[in-house]
């Protein structure tokens, strides 16, 4: 961690495998986390946002599906909807677009990291994880070059390893870990955070 830099917020993306890594996290998440945490899981087009409730039934954090134009709120994790793109406007407000499909996946999780990271530049988490495409290494690379940290799921600790082998040979990653320190260096952070404040 840069001790200079006060990250704001954290973009994840997952697909096959990632409902379980996804509410392992989540669910960690102490009461007063600040970052604010976005998520674009693949799932399917026509989920009706049960899993939002869900998780949010299990997590001392607010979680909801992501609203067309609200503001981006610290210690609150969005889920991108089913058949939606999720996208940070410079504002910190949040789009939902039904464009063109991106890596054969809507939400896409590059668009969500390409516009986080044009958003938050070097105050930004990227996280890669399980799943079975390359979605997420070319905006994890964008996380990179904008001065975010990037942080990929051990390939041989994923579900499905081909998204993170695929994030790493995009950029050179500040991090490869298990989700469990993963987890670990994001309460690390945010509690150094709060503790500067």
């Amino acid at each position: 961690m840069n001790g200079q830099v006060t990250y704001q917020a954290i973009v994840l993306g997952a697909s096959a495998g990632g409902m379980a890594v996804v509410k392992n996290l989540v669910t960690s998440l102490p009461k007063d986390f600040s970052m604010a945490l976005l998520i674009v899981q693949h799932i399917g087009d026509t989920s009706d946002g049960i899993w939002a409730q869900l998780l949010n039934d299990k997590s001392q954090v607010f979680v909801k599906e992501a609203d067309e134009k609200e503001s981006v709120k610290e210690g609150t994790v969005y889920l991108a909807p089913a058949n939606y793109h999720l996208l940070v406007e410079p504002d910190h407000t949040l789009t939902l677009t039904v464009d063109e499909r991106v890596n054969y996946a809507r939400p896409s999780i590059d668009v969500l990291f390409e516009t986080a990271a044009e958003a938050y530049g070097k105050h930004l988490i990227g996280i890669v994880c399980t799943g079975g495409n390359f979605d997420g290494a070319k905006g994890l690379a964008y996380i990179k070059e904008k001065g975010g940290l990037t942080i990929v799921q051990d390939p041989e600790t994923a579900e499905t390893p081909a998204m993170p082998k695929a994030a790493l040979q995009a950029t050179e990653v500040d991090h490869v870990l298990n989700m469990q320190d993963i987890t670990e260096l994001l309460l690390q952070i945010d509690h150094q955070q709060s503790k500067s404040k």
